[in-house]
């Protein structure tokens, strides 16, 4: 399943717009913030599929019945650009574990790549709910090798993949192969460049949240 976040004119739509503008984006301050603001609208869409339980509260003047998540699910990111937008998710579903991979494209000398991934921590995703932010859903190359890894440690009942911009190709290919996941995104771009990279997409991500790093 796939939902896009900034359908019918929502506010997602100005925290795009500031993501990709030149003339904004160098606010890196702004610019995280707005990843975030994607992962709290995320998360609290999310929320309303998550499994509740009943429970009892206890007020200063009385009981009252309620519910509660009944299982707290996994958060994982892909260092290091998926940061703020995982921290966007962490904020509403404060209550959740989360887990960490390191994965990044190796360039060649004519700027083509290879997925390298060299760290993963998590805790037991089995029988819970799991959560991946990754900002920029470009071939998905570097997503299913996550997701993979992440599926060592079990299995979940729900999968959800959350980004800001996704690029079409990298939609079908994460559709392809985990069909059962649901996708929500920001905004779709239609095209990927000759080098795998989105159009007219915002840039680097990571980048843009921490400032530039040395190319290895």
């Amino acid at each position: 399943m796939l939902t896009i976040l900034s359908q019918h004119f929502s506010l997602v739509n100005e925290w795009i717009n500031e993501l990709r503008n030149v003339n904004i984006q160098h606010d890196r301050m702004r610019f995280r913030r707005n990843m975030e603001r994607i992962g709290e609208i995320a998360a609290f869409e999310i929320s309303k599929g998550l499994e509740y339980r009943e429970v009892e509260i206890q007020t200063p003047l009385d009981t009252i019945k309620s519910r509660e998540i009944a299982v707290q699910p996994v958060i994982t990111t892909i260092l290091r650009a998926g940061v703020p937008l995982f921290e966007g998710i962490l904020n509403y579903l404060d209550r959740a574990d989360c887990g960490f991979v390191a994965a990044y494209r190796k360039h060649d000398a004519n700027d083509y790549f290879s997925i390298k991934q060299d760290y993963l921590t998590c805790p037991s995703i089995e029988g819970r709910p799991l959560i991946v932010a990754d900002p920029m859903l470009a071939t998905g190359a570097s997503l299913i090798e996550a997701i993979k890894d992440l599926l060592t440690n079990g299995n979940p009942t729900q999968l959800h993949i959350v980004a800001a911009i996704a690029s079409r190709q990298g939609v079908e290919t994460i559709q392809n192969a985990y069909p059962e996941a649901h996708i929500w995104v920001g905004a779709i771009d239609e095209e990927l460049t000759s080098k795998g990279y989105i159009t007219p997409g915002l840039g680097d991500a990571g980048d843009l949240s921490y400032g530039e790093k040395l190319q290895r």
